[in-house]
């Protein structure tokens, strides 16, 4: 098994165990007031007893701490600044703190992510579960976020977003968990490889990532109204740098990344993995040429 389906069972599995759901507080404790009429918030809390953001619309929300979407579909007319340390979880499909309805975040503006920080956006039954989903095999358990804006990252600690629509660009520049595979910040209470990952979104601008050191890298399934560029990323896993089967009107640029970009072993999850479609061209180690094949995997003795 590759590490890209260690950590999906890993944050899958384990967010959703009962075990966790405790720490996490899916219980519910909320720490934004209720936004009936629409201002600015602040979400806190820890890893222990996270902050659960009101169903609502804000003009704009700061995450200062650990902070879950998990009581009902929230807007934000303006931007979303998860700080720097923080950790912002909108990863849950149904109103997980009391009540009816579905959880879930509509944002206008942008969110940007700060140093050290974590976004998990979005979840979806057949790739990334949410994290109420304690079996990860409901396929009515789905959460398609939205971002009007874009999504900024520069020196965060990791960007999962899955089923997300994204109007402008998303960029991650360096930052990370550093040259291994050691979990640490939020990746750490399940257990998992500090990682960043991209999958089934839709992004009408560019999806650019450079400077990134991690564990692994995932781009999978996304539909890309722009570029795809990935610069001088360093994955410890080398089984990591996966970039295939996206959808991309622009360019596909790569350079400078170790591993190189490659096809990966995606072709054993559920979905078979294709090559990416490429409506310009494609450059340095993503030319179709010279794409790197499925390296040997880690954790069995077969090479591919």
């Amino acid at each position: 098994m590759c590490i890209r389906d260690r950590v999906r069972t890993l944050v899958g599995s384990v967010l959703a165990a009962a075990s966790l759901m405790v720490p996490l507080g899916l219980l519910g404790s909320s720490t934004a007031a209720s936004a009936a009429t629409p201002s600015s918030t602040t979400c806190t809390g820890t890893s222990a007893t996270p902050g659960s953001l009101p169903g609502g619309t804000y003009t704009s929300v700061s995450v200062t701490g650990v902070c879950e979407v998990n009581a009902g579909q929230v807007t934000v007319t303006g931007d979303v600044t998860v700080a720097s340390g923080a950790s912002l979880v909108a990863a849950f499909a149904n109103n997980d703190v009391g009540g009816t309805g579905t959880s879930g975040l509509t944002v206008d503006g942008n969110i940007d992510v700060d140093s050290g920080a974590t976004l998990l956006l979005g979840c979806e039954a057949l790739h990334f579960a949410c994290v109420d989903d304690p079996n990860q095999n409901n396929p009515t358990l789905n959460s398609p976020d939205a971002v009007m804006g874009s999504i900024d990252a520069t020196d965060a600690l990791g960007v999962v977003v899955h089923s997300t629509t994204i109007g402008g660009d998303a960029i991650q520049s360096s930052g990370g968990g550093g040259p291994s595979c050691t979990p640490s910040g939020i990746f750490a209470l399940f257990g998992s490889p500090v990682y960043s990952d991209y999958e089934d979104n839709t992004i009408g601008g560019n999806l650019r990532v450079t400077g990134l050191t991690s564990c692994w890298f995932g781009a999978l399934r996304n539909h890309i109204g722009g570029s795809d560029t990935f610069t001088d990323n360093t994955m410890t896993d080398p089984d990591a740098m996966e970039n295939l089967t996206n959808q991309i009107a622009g360019n596909l640029l790569c350079s400078g990344n170790s591993p190189a970009i490659q096809y990966g072993d995606s072709s054993e999850d559920v979905t078979p993995s294709e090559p990416n479609v490429v409506g310009g061209f494609a450059t340095g180690q993503c030319a179709f040429s010279v794409e790197q094949p499925r390296p040997c995997l880690l954790y069995t003795s077969r090479c591919v």
